[in-house]
């Protein structure tokens, strides 16, 4: 037995290594904090972009316990400088968000108190906390008080629950999955292929509805599509729109696309994980009218609300359809399940261990209010429009005016026009300075710019110019 004793204490000596005292936090915490500074009182200077790479080796885990200055400048050197900068201004490739440091603050509150946001029982402050978030999302969006929601890791799992909700609404797999038709356009994002793959829809038959020359759907053509398959007797149930398309930046016509949704009682679903908060710009509100028709809706705030990646939610009209794919009861939760507590967010989603995500969209929102959101998205509005008159007067051709905050362009040329492009946008990326992307549009290679980040302002679009400029310069000269 006094084996056992000692063998005890020896193990609580080495155990509580892991439990560092006050001194020992801050300074913990003052180290990380340096290098923290440093790149953010670096990003309005620095580069975007950087190909270099990084190699497994150096990130070895090992036995022994590392010096706090070498961990802390693998992090710098390794990870903060290497790649897209995503927390940049100067990131105008895909969808960034910026990552506000108000909201770090949020992740740093919920990993300290470690509390686990997936039941009421666990952490009451911190699931009210959740639902706060999505009713000001629901108010926001025109759903009613009683729909339920949850706040994801994104909008791909944001997505999924929308669209398997759709499925057990429907039955679907109560018959040959083939049979069952969704109606989409081709530039509906990939994440929804995926998630209908995920919830054993991959034989779905799916149509793809023609988009106008802003690259909207058309009503008329998913009419059609609806009323051809009825004939053959397959069976309609979903239609998926988006607020903001990845590719172009395009809102589809929401209020028809919802008529036509429920003249045929078809599950109404809107990706708006890109565009939803514009509709916080009074300019841009009109677009967003019948939003609140969809039966479910995808916003992801580390988008529109330039939160750090990790954070997407989604709303839900029909309760039982939800519940009936995500509610589960087991006995060793029986302790959580009194009826007298609210929804748990576990029954919301396929997570039951789930992050404290509601911190780093609350605290942001509670410290600045919803003002500054707003201003920041109608610069970005207004920065596309600027982008876009300086870059025609460099001979690049422009896309239609988006409905956003993405444009893309290209320069034309009489042969090899997607070759010079491609080679022009490797320029872009050697240089780094800010970081572009591209996308096929009818097999033209076109070049993005999709401007979203809080950081950036009219002296980074001004920086994006002079780099193509001088991208335009050495290709020009190579061509």
């Amino acid at each position: 037995m006094d084996d056992l004793i000692e063998r005890l204490r020896l193990l609580e000596k080495e155990s509580k290594l892991l439990d560092l005292n006050d001194v020992e936090r801050k300074a913990t915490f003052s180290n990380f904090e340096k290098i923290a500074s440093e790149f953010l009182n670096e990003l309005e200077d620095g580069n975007t972009y950087s190909n270099a790479k990084s190699y497994a080796s150096i990130f070895e885990i090992k036995e022994e316990s590392e010096n706090l200055v070498d961990i802390s400048g693998t992090i710098y050197s390794e990870v903060m400088q290497k790649g897209i900068n995503a927390a940049s201004g100067g990131h105008l490739g895909y969808i960034p968000g910026g990552g506000l440091y108000t909201s770090a603050i949020g992740d740093y509150l919920a990993a300290v108190s470690n509390a686990f946001s997936g039941m009421y029982y666990a952490s009451p402050g911190a699931v009210e906390m959740e639902y706060a978030c999505l009713n000001w999302l629901k108010e926001l969006f025109d759903f009613p008080k009683n729909a339920i929601g949850n706040l994801t890791s994104g909008g791909s799992i944001a997505n999924l629950i929308g669209l398997t909700a759709a499925r057990d609404f429907h039955k679907v797999l109560d018959q040959p999955v083939g049979k069952s038709v969704v109606y989409m356009s081709k530039h509906t994002h990939h994440c929804v292929h995926k998630a209908l793959r995920i919830i054993g829809l991959a034989n779905v038959t799916v149509r793809e509805i023609e988009l106008d020359e802003n690259n909207r759907i058309k009503p008329d053509h998913l009419k059609e599509l609806i009323e051809k398959d009825i004939e053959i007797n397959l069976s309609p149930f979903l239609v998926i729109a988006s607020a903001g398309t990845t590719d172009t930046g395009a809102m589809d016509p929401l209020d028809e696309v919802a008529d036509v949704a429920k003249h045929y009682k078809l599950w109404y679903h809107i990706d708006a994980a890109y565009g939803g908060f514009f509709k916080l710009v009074e300019t841009k509100k009109a677009l967003f009218e019948g939003i609140g028709k969809a039966d479910s809706l995808v916003i992801d705030p580390h988008k529109g609300l330039f939160l750090p990646y990790g954070i997407g939610a989604v709303l839900v009209k029909n309760r039982e359809a939800v519940l009936k794919s995500h509610h589960y009861l087991a006995n060793y939760m029986q302790d959580a399940t009194d009826n007298e507590f609210p929804l748990n967010p576990a029954d919301v989603s396929p997570e039951l261990t789930k992050h404290f995500r509601a911190l780093r969209m609350w605290l942001p929102m509670k410290i600045h209010g919803t003002l500054p959101f707003v201003a920041a998205l109608e610069e970005k509005l207004l920065l596309t429009e600027y982008f876009r008159r300086e870059i025609v007067k460099l001979g690049f051709s422009i896309g239609p005016e988006p409905d956003l905050s993405v444009t893309y362009f290209w320069y034309p040329k009489n042969d090899s026009q997607n070759e010079f492009n491609q080679n022009l946008l490797k320029a872009f990326h050697e240089s780094g300075e800010v970081f572009l992307s591209s996308t096929k549009l009818e097999e033209k290679f076109v070049i993005r710019m999709a401007i979203l980040s809080f950081r950036t302002h009219r002296s980074t679009i001004d920086k994006a110019i002079e780099m193509i400029k001088s991208g335009l310069r050495l290709r020009s000269a190579h061509s």
